[in-house]
C-alpha cells in the first residue's frame, strides 16, 4: 500500500479544520479522527497539537470545539489570498421567529474560491434558532441562489412573504423548516406553495474580535 507523503496528512487535517471553522462549526478532535479515518483519537490530537504549535491553528483552552484560525490568518476575516469577488449583503434574515428580509444593500462580502457561475448573496443573521448548527446572531451567511435543496441542507426560505434561515426537512412528502435549537418549533406550512427556497447556505462568516 502506498504511503501518504510526509506532511500530506497534516495538510488534510488543517484543510478540514479551516473549512469547518469558516463554516462556523469548529470540529471536535473525534470529528477530525472520523473525517481523516484515524484508528485512534490520539492520532488526530497529535496532528492538531502540532498545528497549534506551528501557529497554523489556535486553541481555546477547555473547549471541545475550541479550534480557531490564528489572528494572522487572512481567511479569519474572509480575506484569503487572491482576488476576492464582492457579494452583496442584501440585509438581515431572522433565525428565530420569522421576519421580513430587508432588500436594501448592506455592503459587500469578499468571497474567494467559489465557482464563477454561482449566483451568490449574503444576509446577516438575527435570532438564536440555529445556534446548534454553529450559526449565531450577527453571523453573515453566504447563500447560493437556488430553488431546490437536499434534505438536511441549511437554507434561506421565504414563507408567507417572510424570510428565515433554517434546516430543510422533507416529511411525508412535504417541506418543513427545522431550527437547530430545541426552544424553537418546526415551521410546517399549511400548503406546499407557501414555502419558497431562496438559496442554500454555503458558508458562515463571523468576526471573532
Amino acid at each position: 500500500m502506498a504511503r501518504t507523503p510526509p506532511g500530506e496528512t497534516r495538510r488534510r487535517v488543517l484543510a478540514f479544520v479551516r473549512e469547518r471553522v469558516l463554516a462556523g462549526a469548529p470540529p471536535t478532535t473525534r470529528e477530525v479522527q472520523a473525517h481523516l479515518g484515524f484508528r485512534a483519537v490520539q492520532s488526530a490530537r497529535q496532528h492538531l497539537e502540532a498545528l497549534v504549535a506551528e501557529g497554523k491553528l489556535a486553541k481555546a483552552a477547555g473547549r471541545a470545539r475550541g479550534y480557531r484560525l490564528p489572528a494572522g490568518d487572512p481567511a479569519r476575516f474572509g480575506m484569503a489570498a487572491g482576488p476576492a469577488r464582492p457579494v452583496p449583503i442584501l440585509g438581515r434574515v431572522q433565525a428565530g421567529r420569522l421576519s421580513e428580509a430587508l432588500e436594501a444593500s448592506d455592503g459587500y462580502l469578499p468571497v474567494v474560491d467559489r465557482p464563477a457561475d454561482e449566483t451568490l448573496f449574503a444576509l446577516t443573521v438575527r435570532g438564536e434558532s440555529m445556534t446548534g448548527a454553529g450559526i449565531l446572531p450577527g453571523d453573515v451567511v453566504l447563500v447560493r441562489q437556488q430553488e431546490q435543496a437536499p434534505d438536511g441542507a441549511i437554507v434561506v426560505a421565504l414563507i408567507a412573504g417572510e424570510a428565515t434561515v433554517k434546516r430543510l426537512r422533507r416529511r411525508r412528502g412535504r417541506l418543513e423548516l427545522h431550527a437547530a435549537n430545541p426552544a424553537f418549533a418546526p415551521i410546517v406550512p399549511d400548503r406546499g406553495d407557501e414555502l419558497r427556497i431562496l438559496g442554500q447556505v454555503v458558508e458562515v462568516r463571523r468576526r471573532l474580535g
